[in-house]
């Protein structure tokens, strides 16, 4: 399987009054296409920066950082942007949906800034909410929508341009534990038919549903496991 993302030696430094402070100091990092990773850590451990790197929301001090074999850690913010809109597939805690917008609307979000027509980024849209089971949502307003439900949108509007990564942050944590279930079972599927997936999460539970374990301590990646996992369905207690 080729290379999604290749870190070498990053480095993330920060100045606070005379000090030097390394929020990562050193970090390696591989992932294949088609892994489904969770990426953990305390407050302070790092994990929240190396998030940033990875979706190219922020760049590295020192070393490489190679997004499908090329290089981004040097390119400029315009480029970055277009690899975050093209490339990368967010999904927020807090869901970030416009308010004023169905579910269709905000689907077609991404798809909009790439200055797709009209008819192909409806069509798109339409069919990453069938793949969320929300097709039947798609004129319904955020506030019209449960929680798991706005997740659920939130999904389909990141793999509506069928992106390179899934960069999950914390998504299920405004969520109960129905909507838990079926959020995570939704990202097992999209897995089970070649996505590649980052979740970063601080509930062992949720690590647990992916096939690999990424911890982050003092700015190093300290293990990295890789644990047994089935497409059947999973149980989070």
């Amino acid at each position: 399987m080729a290379n999604v993302v290749t870190i070498t030696g990053v480095k993330k430094l920060y100045k606070m009054g005379s000090e030097i402070v390394a929020a990562l100091n050193g970090v390696d990092l591989k992932i294949d296409e088609g892994e489904f990773v969770a990426l953990m850590g305390p407050s302070g451990s790092g994990k929240s920066t190396l998030m940033n790197i990875l979706g190219c929301l922020d760049r590295p001090t020192e070393g490489s950082y190679k997004l499908l074999e090329k290089e981004v850690s040097k390119l400029s913010d315009d480029e970055l942007a277009g690899i975050r809109n093209k490339t990368i597939g967010f999904v927020y805690q807090t869901f970030n949906l416009l308010p004023k917008l169905t579910s269709l609307e905000n689907v077609e979000l991404p798809a909009v800034y790439a200055g797709i027509n009209k008819d192909t980024r409806r069509a798109m849209a339409i069919e990453a909410l069938e793949k969320v089971s929300l097709a039947d949502r798609a004129e319904h307003l955020p506030s019209e929508l449960s929680g798991g439900q706005r997740q659920r949108v939130a999904i389909a509007r990141a793999i509506a341009m069928k992106p390179a990564i899934i960069l999950a942050d914390e998504p299920t944590g405004n969520l109960d534990t129905k909507s838990t279930l079926e959020i995570m079972q939704i990202f097992r599927d999209l897995h089970s038919t070649g996505s590649t997936i980052i979740i970063v999460t601080h509930e062992p539970d949720i690590a647990q549903a992916a096939d690999r374990q990424i911890l982050v301590k003092d700015g190093k990646i300290t293990k990295d496991i890789i644990t047994a996992q089935t497409t059947e369905k999973i149980d989070i207690v």
